[in-house]
């Protein structure tokens, strides 16, 4: 899930801020980005959301953002 990780750097943002926003601990969302634990389809959503992306675009099934 590097998409994960590259998005929220673009934005500056820290992985607590990302977190906090999908109502998850730090530690959860950060195995999220590594790949360790499947995402949720309703926090795949919201991030998508958050982002301004797809959610094939997050799940690296497309290079188009939308």
């Amino acid at each position: 899930m590097y998409r994960l990780r590259d998005l929220r750097e673009d934005q500056d943002l820290s992985q607590e801020t990302v977190a906090n926003y999908l109502h998850v601990s730090q530690a959860t969302y950060s195995r999220y980005e590594s790949g360790k634990l499947d995402i949720p389809s309703a926090a795949l959503i919201a991030l998508a959301k958050y982002y301004g992306v797809s959610v094939d675009y997050l799940l690296g099934l497309t290079e188009k953002c939308q």
